[in-house]
């Protein structure tokens, strides 16, 4: 393993988290520095759909749906999946994307604090291996587990989760994965982008990386210049959505719209994401009743349309 012994990993961790601030140590990274500030061309992102979107279709009906909209680019619930697996295969799930024509870009695992030591910890990591494996049969180059903390965490537990993060990330090596961590904005522990660029920077593991949820990002504590945080092709996934104009403090997961309807300033990051070179997927993820319950192709027809617009606008498209 590439990443940092346990005990320099730790002992450094926590003297920097009590010594400066953390946006100032992250940003002095020289090598970070020394990068260019932008790459020689636009990229070009691709548009695609949460299964979290259309849950109530289940596994089957969401990407039949979205099939039929001119969706291309899929992004796997976990929970569905195992519904899935009731009365079908790993093999089934994987011929039926490809039927439909439909290419996963990465997958859930909604994990009880992976991220740091706790009593949930033993048996996320168990589930952690499977959805490994699972993901990886599926055709999957990457897997993401969001922040699902909401306990007090202690100054020894933010030392060790490096190596909490390091250890998710060899797991995700030995089945080809890429592991990412989601920064959720109501969680106690990494609830912005610079303290999850911190933990990952500091566990220093090849399979894991950075992916940013606009809806987390905008309504949470992070501000739009942490994007310069970001080294050039950092950046491993993207969860698209714009944010109802509201009070930060009733925000809750009701408050995703999709792209253009609201008032997050969804081009702009768009066009700094691009500058960093990122050029994978902006893949939609709501969850409002509307959508949720909605009939899969009329939901993915009007986010399909809309995305596009904003994508277009950006210069991604």
């Amino acid at each position: 393993m590439s990443h940092t012994p346990k005990e320099v990993t730790r002992r450094g961790f926590l003297a920097a988290s009590v010594a400066v601030p953390l946006a100032g140590r992250v940003s002095a990274d020289a090598s970070f520095a020394d990068q260019p500030a932008t790459p020689p061309q636009t990229p070009r992102m691709a548009r695609a759909m949460h299964q979290n979107t259309s849950r109530a279709a289940g596994f089957r009906g969401s990407l039949e749906g979205w099939a039929r909209a001119g969706i291309r680019y899929v992004e796997l619930n976990d929970a569905l999946l195992d519904r899935f697996l009731e009365s079908d295969t790993i093999e089934g799930a994987r011929r039926l994307m490809s039927d439909l024509g439909l290419t996963p870009v990465s997958a859930v695992a909604s994990l009880q604090d992976i991220w740091l030591p706790g009593p949930a910890r033993a048996q996320s990591v168990e589930t952690w291996r499977r959805r490994c494996g699972q993901y990886a049969a599926l055709g999957l180059e990457r897997i993401y587990a969001p922040s699902l903390t909401n306990r007090e965490v202690t100054a020894e537990e933010w030392a060790a989760t490096p190596d909490c993060v390091a250890e998710v990330g060899e797991i995700a090596r030995k089945s080809d994965l890429t592991a990412m961590i989601e920064f959720t904005r109501t969680s106690t522990h990494l609830s912005t982008l610079t303290s999850s660029l911190q933990v990952i920077r500091a566990a220093a593991h090849p399979n894991v990386r950075p992916m940013l949820d606009f809806f987390h990002f905008w309504s949470g504590l992070s501000k739009f210049e942490d994007l310069d945080l970001l080294r050039p092709g950092e950046l491993a996934h993207a969860h698209f959505q714009d944010v109802l104009d509201a009070p930060r403090e009733r925000t809750d997961n009701n408050y995703r719209l999709i792209p253009g309807d609201g008032i997050a300033p969804v081009v702009p990051i768009i066009r700094k994401l691009a500058e960093k070179g990122y050029g994978g997927a902006l893949s939609v993820e709501l969850f409002r009743p509307e959508f949720v319950n909605g009939d899969a192709f009329e939901v993915g027809t009007e986010i399909r349309t809309k995305c596009e617009r904003v994508m277009r606008e950006a210069g991604v498209l």
